[in-house]
Parts: C-alpha cells; sequence; structure tokens
C-alpha cells in the first residue's frame, strides 16, 4: 500500500517509521513545510520530500495519507485532503472548532476517516477493556483519569485540555460508556493558560468520575499517568498507559498485576501502541470496512472539552448528550 506523511514534525516521526518499516507498505512521500527539514526526514527514511501537497499526490498516488500537523493547524490541509477522497488516518485533536469538526466530517460522507487515539491500543487498556466487557469489576461507580506532565503551549488558552486531553475523554467513554454532563474548575495562574483542571463527570449509566491533573508537572514523576475504576465487585488501575495494570477483587487482599515480559518488551513502549493501531487501520482499510477508530471520535472528544469549557465560563453543569 502507497502511503503518504503529510508533516515532518516530532511525532510525524514515528508515522515516517512506520510506513517505511512495514513490509506491506511504502512510504512514497513526505509533506513538510521548511525544505531542508523536509529533505533530511525524507533521506532518513528513503523517500521523497515535498512542500507542495498537490504536486505529492499527483505524482505518488498515495493509497493512504497520514497527517500530522500542529495542533492547531488541522482544518485547511485536513479538508483538502478529505474533498480528494483520499483515505485518511489524522492525528488528534481532530480540530479545536465543532464547526471545523462537523465540515469535515460532512464532507467526508462514508470515506475512509480516522484518527490515532492510540492508547486503546495499549496491553494495559485492552486487558482493563476485557475485564470491564467480562463482568469482573461489577456494575461501574466511578472513574477517574489523572494526568500530568510539561504543558503544550498554544493559541488557544485551551490547548492542553482539547490537544492532550481528547485521550482522556475517549479512553473513559471506551472504558466506562458515554459522558452525559460535565462541571468544571480550572485554572490558569502559571502562564496564562488553562493547564491545571479538576471535571466532575456524570455517565449515562449513573457512574460517576473525574479527570484530574496538571500541566505543571512533570512526566518523570510515576503515575504521572493513572486511571482508575471501581465497580461494586472489584477494581482496576492503569499505570502510565503502558507500564502496568493492577486488579483487585472486593474482599481480597491480594491483587492481580499484569506487565509487559522478557520477551513482550514491544508492549511496554509507548510508541508502540500506533504501531498496533496501524495493524489495524491496514487491516480494515484492506477489508473494505470502517476504520477502527473514526474520526467521529475525535468530534466527540472536542464536544465533551467545549463543554468543560463552557461549565467553566458559566459556572454550571453542562450537558453532553
Amino acid at each position: 500500500m502507497r502511503v503518504a506523511v503529510v508533516g515532518a514534525g516530532g511525532w510525524g516521526e514515528h508515522h515516517a517509521r512506520i510506513f517505511s518499516r512495514r513490509e506491506d507498505t511504502e512510504l512514497v512521500g513526505i509533506l513538510g513545510r521548511t525544505p531542508d527539514k523536509t529533505r533530511r526526514r525524507a533521506e532518513r527514511y528513503g523517500t521523497t520530500p515535498y512542500t507542495d501537497l498537490d504536486e505529492m499526490l499527483r505524482k505518488e498516488q498515495p493509497e493512504l495519507v497520514t497527517v500530522c500537523l500542529p495542533n492547531e493547524d488541522h482544518y485547511d490541509v485536513t479538508l483538502k485532503l478529505v474533498r480528494t477522497g483520499v483515505p485518511l488516518l489524522v492525528e488528534k485533536p481532530l480540530v479545536f472548532d465543532l464547526a471545523e469538526a462537523d465540515s469535515l466530517l460532512a464532507e467526508a460522507g462514508d470515506q475512509f476517516f480516522a484518527i490515532n487515539f492510540n492508547h486503546r491500543y495499549a496491553e494495559p487498556v485492552q486487558r482493563a477493556k476485557a475485564l470491564i466487557d467480562a463482568g469482573e469489576l461489577g456494575d461501574l461507580v466511578f472513574a477517574t483519569w489523572r494526568f500530568g506532565g510539561e504543558a503544550n503551549h498554544g493559541n488557544s488558552p485551551h490547548a492542553n485540555l482539547i490537544e492532550t486531553q481528547c485521550h482522556g475523554f475517549d479512553m473513559l467513554e471506551q472504558l466506562v460508556g458515554p459522558v452525559a454532563s460535565v462541571s468544571a474548575h480550572m485554572t490558569d495562574k502559571t502562564y496564562g493558560a488553562f493547564s491545571t483542571i479538576a471535571l466532575a463527570l456524570d455517565f449515562e449509566n449513573r457512574a460517576v468520575g473525574t479527570m484530574l491533573g496538571t500541566y505543571d508537572s512533570s512526566y518523570a514523576y510515576p503515575d504521572t499517568q493513572r486511571i482508575e475504576i471501581n465497580g461494586t465487585q472489584g477494581r482496576l488501575v492503569i499505570h502510565d498507559t503502558v507500564r502496568a495494570l493492577t486488579f483487585s477483587k472486593a474482599g481480597d487482599p491480594v491483587e492481580q498485576r499484569w506487565h509487559s515480559t522478557y520477551f513482550d518488551d514491544e508492549s511496554r513502549n509507548f510508541a508502540g501502541t500506533f504501531d498496533r493501531h496501524v495493524d489495524a487501520i491496514l487491516e480494515a482499510l484492506r477489508a473494505g470496512n470502517p476504520p477502527p477508530v473514526h474520526a467521529r471520535a475525535g468530534r466527540r472528544a472536542l464536544q465533551l472539552a467545549q463543554a468543560a469549557i463552557e461549565s467553566h465560563e458559566t459556572g454550571r453543569r453542562v450537558s453532553t448528550t
């Protein structure tokens, strides 16, 4: 399969790495805005550099285009690609504006339009989902997504909520179910953007939850990302996305723990969650099926973030249904 990558930045390198090394794909081009940087990236991965999107599409005729651009610059290029009809894989966030998200989805119609919510493909997350689906936790009653790290600075005062916590919204809905309403507290005390948030969530299944964290923090801290889900029969905790999963049954002091073993160290590599997602994307695309994570999930995460912003600005709980 002929694959082209739009974007020559940091995470875009993972796109180039994956599609240049797979035996079932050919990386036919990398598009960037800076000629020298794009040339160096293309040389590293044995492909052709481009700075003109139309030229790349015309010459290379890709069968899949992946898009990895600066967080607040997704819309124009994505819309142009959607209108070509080429199958797409875009990085999160989808966009920062709900009207733009709706425009992209309307233009795309039934075409293949995937978004990279790669957290879903972490081994602890998939095992947690299996435990929940099997009823091992009983009725879910409480969930929390706690996060930390260094800030991503952007033009939007809510860049961290929209760009990074789209993963949080998506994962909580995947594991617990749809969020029905949100109430938000946020502060911009450190550098003028809302880098620290506390959200209270109601789920449609009557569980409650929180999203709590700060990007005035550090990824060096242990458990800088932690998901805890409680049910009437048990509790699970996902540690740092890929590091470990712990599971306890109610009343049992013995804790079960998953961690990667000597021969499956791939599963503790965060970048490897993207490789796993690509496996599923290519399988679906070749079979003529919808993408495993449709761009609609990006629109939903943005809707939840906008509800949180509205709640903070108005001081009231906001429905998300």
